[in-house]
């Protein structure tokens, strides 16, 4: 049974242009920058530039360090005594110090020393000094100084208090201060260097020994 209303033709009734339309999905378009070979070139030379800056500076920093000059390393591979006695009238020291000093030229320059004076202090006060003879270290080396210090009748009156003290104890406190003058050589130049150690030494008068020796750079 069929109602009054009409059915609709089939699609293919339809001519191709009068089918019905249907919505069409959104379409999205993404926009990539624009990158040239010349831009890219340029970031390399760039980099290139800031690597080789950086190499370099580098390069000058380590030939800096090397080469330039600092002053000798100091020592005390050997303190002896040979001699300490304590005069009554007036009151003073009579001190016999043998002393071996090493000294080691970091530089790649030569080293060349005018001298080494060695001196021996009680408390303060100075008691006497020796100088050895000129010498020289080449670059990188390392070179040995012997110097004997010799003492006879060195007058203590201000620490003659202390000095009763000490031979109560038995142990004389000393402290030796070991300096050395030179310069090296760099190209046409000499350049002047100095070095400088101290030790604290205490010297047992019964044995003629050392007891204890504590060296620093001064």
């Amino acid at each position: 049974m069929t109602s009054g209303k009409p059915e609709p033709p089939p699609p293919s009734a339809y001519p191709y242009h009068a089918l019905p339309s249907t919505p069409q999905q959104p379409q999205f378009y993404v926009v990539l920058p624009f990158y040239s070979s010349s831009g890219h070139r340029t970031r390399r030379r760039l980099c290139r530039r800031y690597l080789s800056c950086f190499i370099t500076s580098l390069l000058l920093s380590a030939a800096l360090y090397f080469l330039w000059p600092s002053d000798p390393y100091l020592k005390v591979v050997n303190l002896r005594l040979d001699r300490l006695k304590v005069n009554s009238a007036p009151i003073s020291l009579d001190i016999a110090l043998a002393v071996r000093i090493k000294v080691r030229n970091p530089d790649v320059y030569s080293l060349s020393y005018q001298s080494l004076n060695v001196s021996v202090e009680y408390r303060g006060e100075h008691l006497g000094f020796v100088t050895s003879d000129h010498g020289s270290v080449k670059a990188f080396g390392t070179s040995y100084i012997d110097a004997t210090l010799v003492l006879d009748g060195s007058e203590v009156i201000s620490q003659a208090v202390f000095l009763i003290e000490d031979l109560f104890r038995g142990a004389i406190p000393l402290t030796t201060t070991s300096e050395i003058h030179g310069s090296l050589g760099v190209l046409f130049f000499n350049v002047p260097i100095t070095a400088k150690l101290s030790c604290e030494v205490v010297m047992n008068i019964h044995n003629q020994t050392i007891e204890r020796q504590d060296c620093y750079p001064a």
